[in-house]
């Protein structure tokens, strides 16, 4: 059986440049502030703008436990946003403490460790999210991605590239990744 081998051309460019990380927020139901607070996490907007209505949603208002350990997660992710890594790691963490089956916390996690160089963390994070059944694994195979390859694991990084276009074919910051490499057989 041949195994490929990977080129190390051009692999130390995610390590040396800033590789952007990607986020996967946790859906909250309704029309309400948590509701709000949640589609500024996922789909953009002025960060500074989406903390404060998460802010409020968790002092203001009424929520069930998952809610609240969802608008946490959400913060955070506006709060990486705003390269507030410590910030971020503690909202992942206070929504993690309360439900702990949000699988999309770890990951997000792992992306905020990975900004703070933290890499075996993060992997350990993402493992976790995957575990639990992403809602977006793509994602968490992307993010891993970046901390193997910062690790020197060139073919983990490879693979977890890989997958994460498999699974999401247009995802463009994993197709970006992936066309660095040169897949060379042994004996061709």
């Amino acid at each position: 059986m041949k195994f490929p081998v990977f080129s190390r051309a051009a692999i130390a460019v995610s390590v040396v440049l800033a590789t952007p990380v990607a986020h996967a927020a946790v859906t909250v139901l309704g029309n309400g502030v948590a509701h709000s607070c949640y589609e500024s996490a996922e789909f953009g907007g002025n960060p500074t703008d989406g903390i404060v209505t998460c802010t409020f949603a968790l002092e203001q208002t009424t929520l069930s436990v998952r809610d609240r350990a969802a608008t946490l997660v959400n913060r955070g992710i506006l709060r990486s946003r705003k390269d507030d890594m410590e910030g971020a790691i503690a909202d992942y963490s206070n929504g993690l403490a309360i439900d702990a089956a949000l699988a999309e916390g770890y990951v997000d996690r792992g992306a905020a460790m990975i900004a703070l160089r933290r890499y075996d963390e993060a992997v350990t994070e993402i493992d976790k999210g995957i575990s639990l059944g992403a809602n977006k694994p793509w994602i968490a195979y992307y993010d891993r991605g970046i901390a193997d390859e910062a690790l020197g694991n060139i073919r983990a990084a490879y693979e977890d590239y890989k997958k994460a276009t498999e699974i999401q074919p247009d995802f463009n910051l994993a197709r970006d990744e992936l066309s660095r490499f040169r897949v060379v057989r042994h004996g061709e």
